[in-house]
């Protein structure tokens, strides 16, 4: 990598994109520092450290990929600025989802009075075998009614990934990831609703 220190960041942005892929760990790896130091002048609710340096490496990341050499703006400058938006964008989002998941849960009474299950219940074997197959049935029935994004978008929420993330691994919004999870909900009601008849 040291073969690199002698070209510019502008310049090396056109070797990159003429092919030398290492070129984009060498940024990386050179703002990491830059990265380090927004992070400690942030903090992320309901998240820690950790997750303020991994939106600040996506957001340098997103650097390496956009920037373009013909602008005024230096690579420095667009990469300060990608990471500061990214990690506030993260800040944001992580303050205005505090409460979802107390907004987006179903209470054991409203699953109860949906679906007639009775979920205290004595822990005979039969009782949990019942409970298992009803389980893995309610799920295929799920699974079923999902199609291949919200599977996707589903899969990586109860990973513990959050709307931002998720958007970027899928290439999509946080606000379509919010809207899958909406239709996910409502298919997962229907289906606790219909799963008696």
């Amino acid at each position: 990598m040291k073969k690199y220190e002698e070209f510019t960041d502008e310049q090396l942005i056109e070797m990159l994109r003429d092919g030398e892929q290492e070129i984009a760990d060498y940024l990386v790896d050179k703002y990491k520092n830059l990265v380090r130091k927004k992070a400690r002048a942030l903090y992320l609710a309901g998240g820690d450290q950790e997750d303020l340096l991994q939106e600040g490496m996506l957001g340098l990341f997103k650097a390496v990929q956009e920037y373009q050499t013909d602008k005024d703006a230096v690579f420095y400058t667009f990469a300060s600025s990608c990471i500061t938006n990214q990690m506030y964008k993260a800040v944001t989002s992580s303050r205005r989802q505090k409460h979802q998941p107390l907004n987006n849960s179903l209470s054991l009474n409203e699953l109860e009075e949906n679906t007639g299950w009775n979920l205290i219940t004595e822990n005979s074997p039969e009782k949990i075998l019942l409970e298992q197959e009803r389980s893995a049935h309610l799920n295929d029935r799920i699974e079923s009614m999902l199609s291949t994004f919200e599977k996707q978008v589903l899969e990586m929420y109860l990973d513990g990934d959050n709307y931002i993330r998720i958007g970027e691994r899928l290439n999509k919004s946080p606000k379509s990831i919010d809207n899958a999870l909406q239709r996910i909900r409502k298919k997962v009601r229907e289906t606790l609703g219909t799963s008696e008849s």
